[in-house]
């Protein structure tokens, strides 16, 4: 059984930082794209950002562009997202999720998500 393990978020104001982590220990990471997912209340979840398995390409939705940075640890099978410039609009739940890059359709597994808020 595959276990994902979140960490971070909180309470931050609008212009601060956080960083939020996610670890996978039970796969060969080197094979997972990894990302993060943002949730608002009420809305939809959506790709935040994401890296590739292969060469460490990376991604993001224009909202965060400039201010996110998605990075992985292929030694510690984890990966991270930090949030600088924080605006409320950002508060949300954020998932993590591993998918195997061939392979996704089971071999892909979420966070149960961390909540960030963004108030003054």
């Amino acid at each position: 059984q595959v276990t994902v393990v979140e960490s971070g978020g909180g309470l931050a104001q609008p212009g601060g930082s956080l960083r939020l982590s996610c670890t996978v220990p039970q796969v060969t990471f080197t094979l997972y794209d990894v990302s993060w997912h943002g949730q608002p209340v009420g809305k939809e979840r959506e790709l935040v950002a994401i890296v590739r398995s292969v060469g460490r390409e990376t991604s993001y939705a224009d909202p965060v562009k400039g201010r996110f940075t998605i990075s992985r640890d292929n030694d510690k099978n984890t990966w991270y997202l930090q949030m600088n410039s924080l605006k409320p609009d950002d508060t949300a739940a954020y998932f993590c999720k591993a998918a195997h890059r061939t392979w996704p359709g089971k071999n892909t597994y979420w966070g149960k998500g961390i909540q960030v808020t963004v108030s003054s």
